[in-house]
């Protein structure tokens, strides 16, 4: 069974299309939010194979989620259903990583075709990294076992499993910007304004600092006031 989030602010028409697709056979188990701000909750707890999501919506639009979700997750398929088509919409779309779009109004039965088509070219290409081991200049990192391998010398050190999980959602997205309050939710599972979660993700990061202070090719920078990027000279 597919597990489809499906965000669209006309409860009316959410709750057909729901009903709709879980009449379908071979069957999806539907979960439905409001606007962009209630997906981003229900995407984090729901952890859903297919997103179909609105554009315009109140609270947060269906651009900002997606631009969230792809901060942390560039897996999840995500389609716009939207009456929106002029270029620059779409372009805007992809560009900040949803899969294809859907033109408004549709039949359950044309999206189920389309879900189903993408998640064939999703599951017919390999994972990003099978293997979760990252090269971070002379050293290997294991995210799977928490280590670093230092490739010069074959020494190993172990780090916490949560500052694996950190480095790891760092490193997959590499000399790119990633937000406080998205290290926050993927890992702690809460916002920016937790005061104690927050003061952790700092000393975790000073901790990762220092694993890797003699590697001169890799740099972990705070961008003040936005979140944290993981510089990796090749």
């Amino acid at each position: 069974m597919i597990k489809l989030l499906l965000v669209e602010d006309d409860t009316s028409l959410a709750y057909i299309e729901k009903s709709t697709l879980e009449d379908i056979v071979g069957g999806y188990e539907v979960v439905t939010a409001e606007n962009g701000k209630e997906g981003l909750k229900a995407w984090q707890e729901f952890k859903p194979d297919v997103i179909i999501s609105d554009i315009d919506m109140p609270e947060m639009n269906g651009i900002e989620m997606v631009k969230r979700i792809r901060e942390t997750d560039g897996d999840t398929l995500i389609l716009f259903a939207t009456g929106l088509s002029s270029p620059k919409n779409v372009a805007l779309g992809y560009e900040v990583g949803v899969n294809n779009y859907v033109k408004k109004p549709f039949v359950p039965t044309e999206l189920d075709s389309h879900v189903r088509g993408l998640l064939k070219l999703k599951n017919g290409t390999k994972s990003r990294n099978e293997t979760h081991c990252y090269k971070l200049g002379k050293y290997i990192f294991d995210a799977e076992h928490a280590t670093l391998r230092n490739e010069e010398t074959d020494e190993k050190k172990s780090i916490t499993e949560r500052g694996a999980k950190i480095l790891q959602l760092l490193v997959e997205n590499k000399n790119d910007i990633v937000r406080r309050e998205a290290i926050l939710n993927q890992i702690w599972g809460v916002e920016d304004k937790d005061f104690f979660a927050s003061r952790s993700l700092d000393v975790f990061v000073n901790n990762i600092r220092k694993e890797l202070k003699d590697e001169p090719r890799v740099e972990l920078k705070t961008v003040r006031g936005i979140g944290l990027s993981l510089i990796v000279k090749e």
